[in-house]
């Protein structure tokens, strides 16, 4: 099954010009919910095709502080469907020159201290760590510059009432301000969506949200002597079967430590002898890099948070509301695709917005939650799949062999052979072609494989055959 494209194929992005709003565009009206990554994305595109847009947001201006709020600090993998959007803001250039670093495979530490690398993909693919707050500070400013786009901080949502085309909102000095003439209100609100809950009030609306049991804590790897303590261009696991630990490289030459198991296993660590030990059993390379009181620190002060996932459809309401990135689709972390796949929804409604036009703003948003639905819930599944992946198959001989066989394949046929973390990854092939295509090649590799132990039975048989007529004839 040979590689495809996405739905919508890239184009060449001209650079738009900047337009002061002006009576027609006032009566052009979107507004965006949620000042996220995939909020502040979708305003910059927004405005691109000459819509006035309102970008509101829950909490105070983050460029004023300098932490993120507790929970939201994992790094990001930045991969091609997230690139893809950052050309189309222009912003991508930027970020890989000076704040992006390449990780070209993963580094398995195993329990005894050895190390072994793991490529992602053919030679010099690569996902890129970038720091959250960098990247959103980047989008922000981004949008502030652009006369089309306004900021609205400390705005917690209230009601959104789509067909009316208005938002209430209370803010830190007002119990309720009512904000209206939007043509459409664009919910990117993260996975607990305010404005997805109004969006259920509509009706014929499917939702789904599920909690694995299992939650993470985040801690540190310091830089030492201003550089980093290990091989910086990986994504470092330690894979321990029912539980892992990953770490990403930090522009400030520290590595940002995520600890994923069940809560448990967490809420066993009661003590700091108890916390040593576990880490001593399972993680003891970490210790000397982590540092005892950091870790005694950070597991006895930090609460354990949660990973949950949710699917839900439609994403619009007529040609009133929409929903992109966790809103519409969230999922735990470990593919890497949250963010990637949010920006993917922006570059996705840009391309529809051009095929389609905007003076009916229905006929973009129905076709985006026709073509999304089945990709989104697809990227949910592959989510959940590769945690299992990443803290266990990594260690079995038969996952590694699958890889380099799969590696193998796409070198010589690179078009017709594609991995499914390649296709995922490195392209922007639709979600749900990705698996279908992964199912295609386990399906090739079974026939194969019973055709070679047929046909191996079938030597046996005839060489067990001739030794018998030898036999005979000796006889």
């Amino acid at each position: 099954m040979p590689l495809k494209d996405c739905v919508f194929s890239p184009r060449d992005i001209r650079s738009s010009t900047r337009h002061s709003r002006t009576m027609d565009q006032q009566d052009n009206k979107i507004a965006v919910v949620g000042a996220g990554l995939v909020g502040a994305a979708c305003a910059c595109m927004l405005s691109r095709h000459g819509f006035a847009v309102d970008l509101f947001e829950l909490r105070s201006d983050l460029r004023l502080s300098s932490k993120l709020s507790v929970g939201r600090s994992i790094n990001l993998a930045l991969s091609a469907r997230g690139l893809h959007t950052l050309r189309l803001l222009g912003v991508a250039d930027e970020i890989l020159e000076r704040h992006a670093i390449p990780m070209y495979a993963r580094m398995i530490h195993n329990v005894d201290g050895r190390t072994e690398p793991i490529p992602y993909g053919a030679s010099g693919q690569c996902i890129y760590s970038v720091g959250r707050k960098y990247l959103l500070e980047l989008l922000l400013f981004r949008a502030e510059r652009d006369d089309n786009v306004r900021l609205h901080f400390d705005h917690k949502l209230l009601r959104a009432r789509f067909h009316q085309g208005s938002l209430e909102f209370s803010t830190p000095d007002r119990d309720a301000v009512t904000k209206s003439g939007y043509r459409a209100i664009i919910g990117c609100d993260g996975v607990f969506s305010r404005v997805r809950q109004d969006v259920m009030r509509c009706g014929r609306f499917d939702f789904e949200q599920k909690y694995i049991d299992h939650g993470y804590i985040e801690l540190c790897i310091p830089a030492k002597d201003n550089e980093f303590q290990m091989a910086v261009n990986f994504l470092h696991i330690w894979p321990r079967g029912e539980f892992m630990m990953i770490a990403l490289p930090n522009q400030d030459k520290s590595y940002t430590v995520t600890l994923f198991m069940p809560f448990e296993k967490f809420e066993a660590l009661t003590t700091a002898e108890k916390i040593l030990k576990f880490f001593e059993t399972h993680f003891p390379d970490s210790i000397p890099l982590i540092g005892r009181e950091s870790l005694i620190q950070t597991l006895t002060t930090v609460e354990v948070s949660s990973l949950a996932s949710v699917k839900c459809s439609p994403y619009h309401v007529g040609g009133r509301g929409l929903l992109l990135g966790d809103a519409a689709h969230a999922m735990v972390p470990f593919y890497g695709q949250g963010m990637n796949c949010g920006f993917e929804d922006v570059s996705i409604l840009d391309e529809l917005f051009t095929a389609l036009g905007t003076s009916d703003l229905e006929k973009p948003f129905e076709t985006f939650s026709e073509v999304r639905r089945e990709d989104a819930h697809a990227i949910v599944e592959l989510a959940l799949y590769n945690y299992i992946e990443m803290r266990h198959l990594v260690n079995s001989v038969w996952f590694r062999l699958r890889k380099k066989f799969d590696s193998s394949l796409h070198w010589m046929f690179p078009k017709f052979w594609v991995p499914l973390y390649t296709s995922v990854t490195f392209s922007r092939m639709k979600y749900s072609e990705c698996i279908s295509n992964r199912a295609w090649q386990d399906k090739v590799l079974r026939n194969s494989l019973r055709s070679i132990g047929l046909l191996a039975l079938g030597v046996s048989l005839a060489y067990a055959a001739s030794r018998m007529r030898i036999n005979v004839r000796l006889h």
